[in-house]
């Protein structure tokens, strides 16, 4: 019985990945469609063969001539146009995109070739239908990273993003961690990407052998906004509000996270020791040890997460796994005193701040601007 229960599962799970195919063929098919829409009312616009009106007409048209067509009204049409405006020049797609337009790849044929075929001499809406086509410079985005996010996504994305920098930024991200549009709506909102990119953690030699690209993993500062902690709170509280809140904490933190417990027995001696949260990190294949604390960094913070990495290393650590890695989340830091207390550091560990509020997008902007500016002067400088 047990036999035949497993092999009905896997029935299952052969129909539940079919779906999953089934869904991304039909997402990247709308979003290549909406590509192809968006190019073809930009370019006429561009070439001055279209107003703004002729778009409000097609959508009239479309409306009244098919009504069964959703998603084409005035609306949708202008995010089409936006959706192909604010990626063409990306370099993620840019090079595809015109690899497939140049009238000497034989792929501009492939592509609609299908139309062709199902055109027939005595069917004139088909031959309509093909030539319309045939007359678009069409091309493909179905080999590209775009069709991997689904168009409520991407909405979002070119929406509330200021830069290309910062879209492909958010495009390869979603990619990796398979948000939802609200997760990345959070994401956004908590400036993830001015964080990543002001991050100022300073590596030390036995982190750079176990993750030379740390930042992809780590922030220098963490946002809880959804703890809703009254001040003044303990280390007991913050604790507890993130073990409450584990799915948003972990979305936080990364999804290559996976939750082992709280207050991790640590026996040394004859004495119990409790490490105030314990991951493992699928992709780093390592446990990593969170300590928090409700005041600003200070070095002798350091003790105690150095003495929880040694026994975990000694004896929680499978044998393949890496090093353990230690995180101190603390309230606040002075960068100078953590760049002191770190000169020295042999253990694999890191200081973090949090903050229970969003912090201020424009102020982060800022910031990220200044150190834009101050770079290229540098690279100006050099040259």
């Amino acid at each position: 019985m047990d036999n035949l229960q497993s092999q009905f599962s896997d029935i299952v799970a052969l129909i539940r990945e079919s779906r999953n195919s089934a869904i991304k063929a039909v997402n990247s098919e709308l979003l290549n469609l909406y590509w192809n829409i968006g190019g073809y009312i930009s370019k006429k616009i561009a070439a001055a063969n279209w107003g703004e009106k002729t778009v409000d007409e097609l959508a009239l048209f479309i409306l009244k001539n098919h009504p069964e067509l959703k998603g084409f009204n005035k609306r949708g049409l202008y995010r089409m146009r936006q959706f192909y405006e604010t990626y063409i020049e990306m370099a993620i797609v840019a090079p595809v995109v015109r690899q497939i337009q140049n009238p000497e790849n034989n792929e501009l044929s492939i592509v609609s070739s299908p139309l062709t075929q199902l055109q027939s001499a005595d069917n004139k809406d088909n031959k309509i239908v093909s030539t319309a086509w045939t007359q678009l410079e069409v091309s493909d985005i179905r080999q590209t990273i775009l069709v991997k996010l689904s168009w409520s996504h991407h909405r979002l994305i070119y929406s509330r993003c200021k830069s290309a920098l910062e879209m492909e930024f958010y495009l390869r991200l979603n990619v990796k961690e398979n948000y939802s549009v609200r997760e990345l709506d959070r994401q956004i909102s908590s400036s993830l990407f001015e964080r990543t990119m002001l991050s100022n953690t300073k590596q030390i030699p036995v982190l750079n052998k176990i993750a030379p690209n740390l930042n992809q993993h780590f922030k220098d500062s963490y946002v809880f906004e959804f703890l809703n902690l009254p001040e003044p709170f303990t280390e007991n509280d913050l604790q507890k509000g993130l073990i409450r809140q584990m799915k948003m904490f972990i979305l936080e933190l990364g999804k290559d996270f996976l939750f082992v417990d709280e207050k991790y027995r640590l026996q040394v001696g004859n004495k119990d020791y409790r490490c105030d949260l314990l991951f493992y990190h699928r992709e780093l294949q390592c446990l990593v040890a969170f300590e928090l604390k409700t005041e600003s960094f200070e070095p002798e913070h350091l003790g105690k997460i150095n003495f929880y990495l040694e026994a975990l290393d000694r004896d929680v650590k499978k044998p393949h796994e890496n090093p353990s890695i230690g995180i101190l989340l603390c309230k606040d830091k002075d960068t100078e005193v953590v760049e002191y207390a770190m000169s020295r550091q042999m253990s694999p560990t890191l200081i973090s701040q949090y903050t229970l509020a969003l912090p201020d997008k424009k102020i982060l902007q800022a910031k990220l601007h200044e150190l834009i500016e101050m770079w290229n002067d540098k690279i100006g400088e050099v040259e």
